[in-house]
């Protein structure tokens, strides 16, 4: 190694770029924010081009945006024939936005999907920087925005064409917008002069209208629960009044109503049915399609989820406890933990729920690294940072193992060089006091870690069914969309919603009718049929007199419930007399 990358220049260089006065020169203005949400879009964007459309939720999300775009209708949410009655049509919009941008969905290309999420990711990231900046001073704040921006639950959910990226760049910009709400009113007394107060209101119900037609209920959570901490810490709630709730309702009911009305006749109820009574309800009273989880999950995940930020995790509570009468840092408490906590004590947990508190424990992270850290700070922060690269390097050591091709090794070194390597000598340079270099370390180690997970995940090839499936078919000529062979494609056995994305919504997923599947074979479709199902489809092949000719199978392991599959692709080609017309 050449004597310009050793180790000590490097950590030289780290240094002088975290320099105070080179942090707070570079992040003045809206120039932090903006460094922020850039790095976090540059983070999510690899990932967005190179991952295959997943199973099942953000399959299922942007199957309803197409058939959106499809048929016109903007008002209902569908899935192929049935309702999709869970969430708001606020993302759906968006993503349909972005399809009429930037491609067309006879393209069925995802990255078209995924454009709200990244700039969900990037709103996020700016929006903590920005908040943090008001509160503490745009060093910190640029550095919060900093860490947030690179944190592996938010660069993951980046590309992700779901709701929860987008819902939390809406909530942390609300968040910060109160923040400053707060802290410029809390000790207002009656007699003096009212703050001024239009942009930042202006900001926290535009963005609390959009979070509610983007997922419901939940932001009225993430937005009361701290409001209600705050009375009951501070003992007084008279700056509430500032945020003149009667001009707020009536503007998110003018944002939201329309399509709550639309939705509401054209359903006869049946949305809120489903939405509310039942999607909610089964998340509140157990683990909601199989996803329970005992009190502590959330914590113990925060190694993973907020990775490389849980390596500042024992100087974020330091802060908490040492500066609490503050009022920025008793926002940052009251936004994070009653949240967290409801979410733990909920039955039904899924690693991203707690993300829209994450820039919260981001502020306070980023503050501790201008603090003198306690011994007990220290082994926090020292327990959670390894904790997270051990844990972030064995799930991609198992991906390899399991999964993995000869080019996959590479990555799998580069994980293990990010997140275990850079976050130890990170966590050294914490223990001895030298915040500013750690912080360079622990940026590193977040973005490298993340695309390279990421990029280990994408070549697992065995673990993409959907897309051997359609690389199959168009291998052999039979994918619909070449024009030869007939549609829409059967599939026996197999369901995920990825196939449904890729071959188009007139996909058949016919579960266990093996003689629909035959049918379906008579009339010239070309069929896939899971091993599970093979001697049923083969019994009603017999019984209906039908030869079906193998044309290949599909090997792999469907990631969504574990199991391994072979899948048969069968073709029956019709006669010439009765082949349909090109």
């Amino acid at each position: 190694m050449s004597a310009a990358f050793s180790m000590p220049n490097v950590k030289a260089a780290l240094s002088r770029l975290m320099h105070t006065e080179f942090f707070g020169q570079a992040s003045r203005g809206l120039r932090g924010p903006l460094i922020a949400a850039l790095l976090a879009f540059l983070v999510g964007l690899p990932c967005a081009l190179i991952m295959p459309p997943l199973d099942r939720d953000e399959s299922r999300f942007v199957q309803a945006t197409s058939q959106m775009l499809e048929t016109g209708d903007y008002i209902n949410i569908s899935y192929q024939d049935g309702p999709r009655h869970k969430k708001p049509v606020g993302i759906h919009w968006m993503q349909a936005a972005a399809v009429k941008l930037t491609s067309t969905v006879e393209a069925r290309k995802i990255l078209a999907y995924r454009w709200p999420s990244l700039l969900g990711a990037a709103l996020a990231a700016f929006a903590c920087a920005w908040g943090a900046s008001r509160a503490f001073g745009t060093r910190i704040g640029t550095k919060a925005g900093l860490i947030f921006a690179v944190s592996f639950m938010l660069s993951t959910e980046a590309f992700w064409a779901k709701t929860d990226a987008v819902l939390t760049g809406l909530l942390t910009l609300a968040m910060a917008a109160l923040s400053i709400i707060y802290m410029r009113t809390r000790d207002v007394d009656k007699a003096d002069p009212p703050p001024k107060l239009g942009k930042e209101l202006w900001i926290f119900w535009l963005a609390t209208a959009f979070a509610i037609l983007v997922k419901g209920p939940v932001a009225f959570l993430i937005l009361a629960l701290p409001i209600l901490t705050l009375w009951g810490w501070d003992r007084r709630i008279t700056w509430v009044r500032y945020l003149n709730i009667g001009w707020g309702l009536i503007l998110c009911l003018a944002i939201c109503g329309p399509w709550a009305v639309a939705i509401t006749i054209t359903t006869d109820g049946a949305f809120w049915t489903g939405a509310v009574g039942h999607d909610l309800k089964t998340k509140l009273d157990g683990g909601s399609e199989g996803h329970f989880g005992w009190p502590g999950y959330h914590t113990l995940l925060l190694a993973i989820t907020m990775f490389p930020a849980c390596g500042l995790l024992g100087g974020a509570i330091q802060t908490a406890i040492q500066r609490r009468t503050e009022p920025a840092i008793r926002f940052a408490v009251a936004w994070f933990l009653p949240a967290f906590l409801f979410f733990e004590i909920m039955p039904t947990k899924l690693p991203h729920y707690t993300l829209p508190t994450f820039a919260a424990l981001c502020w306070l992270a980023a503050v501790s690294l201008d603090l003198s850290l306690k011994t007990w700070a220290k082994i926090i922060n020292l327990v959670f940072g390894l904790l997270g690269g051990v844990l972030l390097t064995g799930l991609a050591w198992y991906g390899y193992k399991e999964y993995g091709t000869q080019g996959s090794l590479l990555l799998l070194v580069a994980v293990g060089a990010s997140a275990l390597v850079l976050m130890i000598f990170a966590a050294w340079l914490l223990l001895r006091n030298q915040q500013r270099t750690a912080f360079g370390f622990l940026l590193a180690s977040g973005i490298i870690a993340h695309l390279s997970f990421v990029s280990l995940a994408a070549s697992l090839t065995p673990i993409w069914v959907s897309r051997k499936m359609e690389a199959a078919l168009q291998a052999h000529k039979l994918d619909p969309r070449l024009g030869i062979a007939p549609g829409p494609v059967a599939t026996l056995g197999y369901s995920e919603p990825s196939l449904v994305f890729e071959m188009g919504t007139k996909t058949q997923l016919l579960n266990e009718n093996a003689p629909a599947a035959v049918k379906a074979l008579k009339e010239g479709r070309p069929v896939f049929v899971e091993s599970l199902q093979e001697a049923e489809f083969q019994k009603a092949a017999k019984a209906d007199g039908v030869v079906p000719r193998v044309v290949t199978k599909v090997t792999g392991t469907n990631y969504s419930n574990g199991r391994d599959v072979v899948i048969t692709l069968y073709d029956n080609p019709l006669p010439e007399a009765v082949r349909p017309a090109e």
